[in-house]
């Protein structure tokens, strides 16, 4: 029983994952954007000497053209015609192998426990109390997440490369090559960077989603709302991708941006953390910052969590003889 329930959710995950990709792509796009670039700082300019001086010549003072605006912020359509035109449709796919390692490990390891420890639990005859389907959803989530950490911190570099000009660019050629890279460039540990975030996150999705699923469907269930089936999967897993997206979003950007920052040797690294991250975020851009890519995020959520538990429900039925 054990081992069908992380086959099952193995099945759906993956199967979610890839289809819902390129709006997960999107998102990571639009939730680093405003970040600045950081860069070596300048040379002052009252440190920089003239090449030439003119003796006993007054030069007044020009005062100096006003910067440009920061660029506005666009929306997920935009930024994915944007991704398509300048760097063709293929790169909404860009990192789907990463997709597919990450579902592997963290989904079907979240899933499969979280199905473990919900059979568990259940008392006899009767749903599982909600407290304990956050519970389990917590400690699920938590796991799956220290397990698929690299494929995650994988997922988001090659997902945020095509912003980036051609000579700053990674280029990995898939999920392999660059836990490979990371780890000779950068270190064993860097495939854990941002892994406090991704277990925060993780157990934060896993508990909102996995468990307001099955609260809103025993609910349309108890009441005679609807009858098992179709509608009531696809209507308890679309709210329960909005749920999830809205406990998430927040820690979801800080995620992104510490597992995209480029740490170089010699250098002090943009962040020295989460909450770094998340204080420079909200001071630099505000606290709404916290919800870049919610458009996409719940647009993905969304449909993630429609494929993920209807595929679910649907795999069950295939293993239900097994």
């Amino acid at each position: 029983m054990g081992v069908k329930g992380f086959v099952e959710g193995g099945i759906a995950s993956i199967v979610a994952g890839c289809s819902t990709h390129p709006l997960d792509l999107i998102k990571v796009r639009m939730q680093l954007q405003g970040e600045k670039v950081h860069a070596p700082n300048p040379q002052p300019i009252h440190n920089l000497r003239p090449a030439f001086a003119f003796n006993n010549l007054h030069v007044p003072h020009s005062s100096a053209p006003p910067l440009p605006p920061p660029p506005r912020a666009v929306g997920p359509i935009s930024v994915g015609i944007r991704i398509v035109q300048s760097e063709g449709l293929a790169a909404l796919y860009s990192g789907v192998s990463a997709t597919v390692l990450r579902q592997t490990l963290y989904s079907t390891t979240r899933m499969g426990l979280y199905d473990m420890l919900k059979t568990k639990w259940a008392q006899e005859n009767s749903n599982m109390p909600l407290a304990h389907k956050i519970l389990a959803g917590l400690i699920a989530g938590g796991i799956g997440a220290a397990v698929g950490n690299p494929a995650d911190v994988a997922m988001v570099r090659m997902q945020a490369d095509g912003r980036l000009p051609s000579a700053q660019r990674r280029n990995y050629k898939g999920v392999v090559d660059a836990i490979s890279q990371m780890s000779k460039q950068e270190g064993v540990a860097s495939l854990w960077r941002g892994s406090a975030l991704t277990v925060n996150r993780a157990m934060i999705v896993t508990a909102s989603q996995l468990a307001s699923y099955d609260q809103f469907k025993e609910m349309l269930l108890e009441k005679n709302v609807m009858n098992d089936g179709l509608g009531t999967h696809v209507t308890a897993s679309f709210a329960a991708g909005f749920v999830a997206a809205v406990a998430s979003n927040p820690v979801d950007v800080i995620k992104t941006r510490v597992m995209n920052m480029k740490v170089e040797a010699g250098s002090v690294p943009p962040y020295n953390g989460a909450l770094d991250c998340a204080l420079k975020t909200i001071k630099a851009e505000g606290p709404m910052a916290l919800y870049k890519g919610f458009i996409p995020t719940i647009s993905r959520q969304g449909p993630f969590t429609v494929v993920l538990f209807v595929t679910l429900e649907q795999v069950r039925k295939v293993f239900k003889e097994f």
